[in-house]
């Protein structure tokens, strides 16, 4: 994936008590308006756009794909603006190419046969790697970058973060269609990845050097494509100092995109802080974060999940209280509470995305509706009301 920062230096630092710069990556289907099907129009969608906002805009694994990404951010306030921006061009530049931007985790008509691959080296090698197992590989998510200079603090930080992921994928599971059926599943890209190895989270490590020893070995067994840019759900990013967080489902609603950043910002401030204080994280067993994964794949938001700090099963709710209440210093402090709180309330009353999904086809009774309904979302219109509705 791209960096979502425009080409130029990085950006500064963090002061003392200033918080660090974040920065969200998104990546959308394109489908036939009035229809829902998947288009392969990602290169002309592509070249409009980047005619608007340049590099912010680039191709997707699925040539039935773009992703939009922004500069570094300050705030809350400027990565709306700047994610408003960019997903308005990409919008308009789909409509004058007869299609449509549609936020989902995975498509809810399906693909029609294997994947058109986009135009890029690191596509063609995984194929020619994982062969068959990429053919339905079609999936949308939201990555969060967070301004991270030290690679061998960002490893460690990742330790801390490990636990909380599969919280951060109930909350925007986004992707209970697949093929033009209801998996059961609030995140059924979640299952699609899982087949993979050395996808997920990311393992306990030490330090950087065994980080390093670790990627090498699995690049040497074939089970990743490349030692120095990991596929797991937290990663220093390769190319920009950032710390990159990819666990997410793609939100339709841009205020929910940025209530997810600050508050992943949140959470890798307060890590910082744990690590710098001699803290390397919780050594938290691997399959329980595995089984705690598949469970908020499955129920999602509200359902129950499981804790993999306790080992506990608890409702998501109760997780996300006990969430806020670690990171509240950091959000208070970068004034992201409200924000954090109204998106806690959201989700309260209106449901996730799979349950929001659910509830558009029950309204609705066509799954071509339901892609009409994410389309309009993504690009801004208001939501409908719907009741929200259970898993099953």
């Amino acid at each position: 994936m791209s960096s979502p920062q425009r080409s130029g230096p990085p950006p500064p630092p963090a002061g003392p008590g200033q918080a660090p710069t974040l920065g969200v990556e998104e990546e959308f289907f394109l489908v036939r308006p009035g229809g829902g099907a998947l288009v392969p129009a990602g290169s002309r969608v592509v070249a409009r756009a980047a005619r608007t906002v340049g590099d912010l805009v680039s191709g997707e694994f699925d040539s039935c794909q773009a992703e939009v990404k922004t500069p570094p951010c300050a705030g809350a306030d400027e990565l709306r603006r700047e994610l408003g921006a960019v997903r308005a061009a990409v919008a308009g530049a789909a409509a004058a190419e007869g299609v449509r931007i549609c936020a989902s985790g995975t498509p809810v008509l399906g693909a029609q046969g294997p994947a058109t691959l986009g135009d890029h080296p690191r596509y063609r090698a995984g194929v020619d790697q994982f062969g068959v197992m990429l053919d339905d590989y079609a999936i949308c998510a939201l990555h969060v970058h967070v301004h991270m200079p030290d690679r061998r603090l960002g490893v460690l930080v990742g330790n801390h973060l490990r636990p909380w992921l599969p919280l951060l994928l109930a909350m925007s599971a986004n992707s209970p269609f697949a093929d033009a059926r209801d998996t059961g599943y609030a995140s059924w890209r979640t299952i699609v990845r899982g087949r993979f190895p050395a996808l997920g989270p990311q393992p306990y490590v030490t330090s950087l050097d065994d980080y390093r020893q670790l990627t090498r070995a699995l690049h040497a067994s074939e089970a990743m494509l490349d030692a120095d840019v990991p596929f797991w759900d937290v990663r220093p990013n390769p190319r920009h100092p950032t710390l990159e967080i990819r666990v997410m489902d793609v939100p339709a609603d841009v205020e929910d995109t940025v209530a997810l950043a600050v508050l992943v910002r949140a959470l890798v401030a307060r890590s910082v802080e744990l690590v710098r204080d001699g803290d390397r994280g919780p050594r938290v067993c691997g399959e329980l974060v595995r089984a705690a994964y598949w469970r908020a794949a499955r129920d999602g938001w509200p359902g129950d999940g499981v804790d993999a700090l306790s080992g506990e099963v608890l409702p998501s709710r109760v997780q996300a209280d006990r969430l806020v209440g670690h990171v509240r210093p950091e959000l208070e402090e970068y004034g992201d509470l409200d924000t954090v709180t109204a998106f806690l309330r959201r989700l309260a009353e209106r449901g996730s995305g799979a349950q929001r999904q659910r509830a558009s086809w029950n309204r609705r009774s066509r799954l071509s509706d339901i892609v009409d309904d994410l389309a309009d979302l993504t690009a801004g219109a208001p939501e409908r009301p719907v009741a929200a509705v259970t898993r099953r």
